[in-house]
């Protein structure tokens, strides 16, 4: 059956006029080569704006299992997280519901969620009745058909939820092609299939895998959804993708390293690769690393060379595509470093080692889990250990603290590989909620309700109004906005208060060293010049006076004259108060330069 009658959202909101770009790219690399042939590694991360004020309207279909197994505690708790799901969406937003068993059926076509439409979505999704077998085909065919056939689809971010408690028993899910719909699942209880789930999530574009234990607590499955969830509602960027293109002549690609996302074959190295990331929420980051192998210019002198160009290309919240201008990766060739050894290749910076290191952890975590699929626990346990061995360290000479959360996660792996029976029953969940956060570089529930090292702010405001949802009722995502903007406004006030203080202070300290300055040099008194009782050195003291007035505009040039005096007349008292006085007049200048930098950070804040 068509699904073309979904509901007309609202129109667009307009950006704002002073629009801010959802997408930034920062790039790290050596700034310096030797002019021999080398390889260079750069990491290149798009991120995404502190914000999402202005944030990209959700078409959300959840696929909710409710065949036999589900009966009971699991279908309650799975509803009362379907509920502040519903309470999260706006009316910007559309929700359509799809449930399936042995067969799939939409309940309903993709609606607002207004305040109207949200009592009656919470009234659909608590009549959900378990029954029959589990065709998860089905469901996900049904739910990523919703929205291919969508009327309304230009700039709205479509995404799947799929829950489910069991092993397929009818179809099969891999089948179902998702195209560039992310799907998310989630995997209720020890007993399901976490390795076909997450192989669903894996073959969408940017889609992840959590993995819910077992709980009589409903808060349990409602954090599992708010770390998606979270994500969901603060969409800045859809449709992103990363070009890296190499200068001819200059360097060839040699390898892109880009997690799970997609990306074009290298080939010979000359050709652009692009790869393609899809949707980007706030405070998010992805990241590649591209290893280019620099030509020999041996016979060049040293000069300044662009190797190669970094250009990004997305769709805004209001459905404007945008290109990014190109970026420039450069670096000089034959510098100051590379000449002390023509052929000495420098190593990367830390930032691209710790990408790397993040990036290698998550192939640790496959390689694990194929020896564990065999039995093989030992050899599993080796490799987790080895990782650990080389994490500790990575530790002592980088100080990122994802390399501290990472340590923490093959801790627990170990644990959980340490028998075949701990590894059936959680570790395998547990790694495959992890790889896939690590390969997507986004927030997952491992089923330990720890803290991520992915988690963003709403991530985080999510699973606290999730365990405060006793007490009072969760905000909705636009009160969750509001919020945000009234935070965004009083940080920058609070931040100017603390920069007059600091402004005040500088200055009360700049107007002590001048004083003290003054005062030395006004206090100072001798009867001679090293040894010289003639008075030859009169003149000189009373020169050196009217300079120490003046050390406030001129104490660099007082300290140079002072120490032509000394290497032709010697040195006594009189030099040291002169010393002292230069260096509290030019530590009051830095003082003064200090509050002239907060003056004009003020200014800029304003305009």
């Amino acid at each position: 059956m068509p699904y073309d009658d979904d509901e007309e959202p609202p129109p667009p909101k307009p950006g704002p006029a002073r629009p801010v770009p959802p997408v930034w790219l920062t790039k790290v690399h050596n700034s310096e080569a030797p002019l021999a042939a080398n390889d260079q590694k750069v990491l290149l991360e798009l991120h995404g704006v502190p914000s999402a004020a202005s944030r990209a309207p959700l078409d959300l279909v959840a696929v909710i299992d409710v065949s036999g197994s589900m009966e009971g505690a699991r279908l309650d708790n799975a509803k009362k997280a379907l509920t502040f799901v519903v309470r999260k969406l706006t009316d910007i937003d559309r929700l359509c519901v799809v449930q399936f068993n042995h067969a799939a059926a939409r309940l309903g076509g993709l609606r607002r969620v207004t305040e109207a439409a949200r009592a009656e979505l919470e009234s659909l999704v608590g009549g959900l009745q378990a029954d029959g077998g589990t065709n998860i085909e089905a469901g996900l065919g049904v739910g990523v058909a919703v929205l291919a056939e969508r009327r309304f689809a230009a700039g709205r971010a479509a995404n799947v939820m799929l829950l489910s408690d069991g092993e397929e028993n009818n179809g099969n899910a891999r089948r179902v092609e998702p195209g560039d719909v992310p799907v998310h699942t989630f995997g209720f209880g020890s007993g399901h299939d976490s390795r076909l789930l997450g192989d669903v999530a894996g073959k969408s574009l940017g889609g992840v895998y959590n993995f819910v234990p077992d709980s009589d607590d409903p808060a349990q499955l409602a954090k599992a959804f708010s770390r998606i969830l979270a994500g969901l509602v603060t969409i800045v960027a859809q449709d992103l993708e990363l070009t890296v293109t190499p200068v001819p002549g200059e360097a060839t690609i040699k390898k892109v390293d880009a997690g799970t996302y997609p990306a074009d074959p290298v080939g010979d190295g000359s050709s652009p690769v692009t790869v393609r990331f899809g949707t980007l929420s706030s405070e998010e980051a992805r990241s590649v690393v591209v290893e280019l192998a620099l030509s020999d210019r041996t016979g060049s002198r040293p000069y300044r060379a662009t190797v190669a160009e970094a250009l990004y290309r997305f769709t805004t919240a209001q459905g404007q595509q945008v290109a990014a201008h190109p970026e420039p990766i450069t670096m000089r060739r034959g510098g100051r470093k590379a000449a002390a050894d023509a052929m000495a290749v420098p190593p990367p910076p830390p930032a691209v080692v710790t990408e790397e290191i993040r990036q290698q952890h998550a192939f640790t975590i496959k390689e694990a889990m194929a020896k564990a699929e065999e039995k093989k626990m030992e050899e599993a346990s080796r490799i987790l250990n080895e990782a650990l061995k080389k994490l500790v360290e990575a530790r002592k000479k980088l100080l990122d603290p994802i390399l501290e959360e990472l340590y923490k996660e093959l801790m627990k792996l170990l644990e959980f590989f340490a028998t075949y029976e701990l590894y059936n029953e959680h570790g395998r969940h547990y790694a495959i909620a992890a790889k896939s956060s690590h390969d997507r570089r986004r927030s997952t529930e491992k089923g330990d309700d720890d803290a991520g090292p992915y988690d963003t702010k709403r991530v985080k405001e999510y699973r606290r109004q999730v365990e405060m949802a006793g007490e009072r009722a969760p905000p909705s995502a636009a009160e969750d906005e509001i919020e945000e903007m009234e935070s965004a406004v009083a940080v920058p006030a609070d931040r100017n208060g603390e920069r007059r203080t600091l402004a005040l202070a500088l200055r009360l300290l700049t107007a002590v060293l001048s004083l003290l300055a003054f005062s030395v040099m006004a206090s100072a008194r001798t009867t001679g010049w090293a040894g010289d009782y003639y008075g030859r050195y009169e003149p000189y003291r009373g020169v050196s006076k009217v300079l120490a007035y003046l050390l406030m505009s001129a104490s660099s040039a007082a300290a140079s004259r002072h120490h032509l005096w000394v290497s032709r007349f010697g040195k006594d008292s009189f030099n040291d108060k002169i010393n002292v006085a230069v260096w509290f007049s030019f530590l009051a200048f830095l003082a003064l330069s200090a509050n002239a930098l907060i003056s004009t950070v003020n200014l800029f804040s304003r305009i």
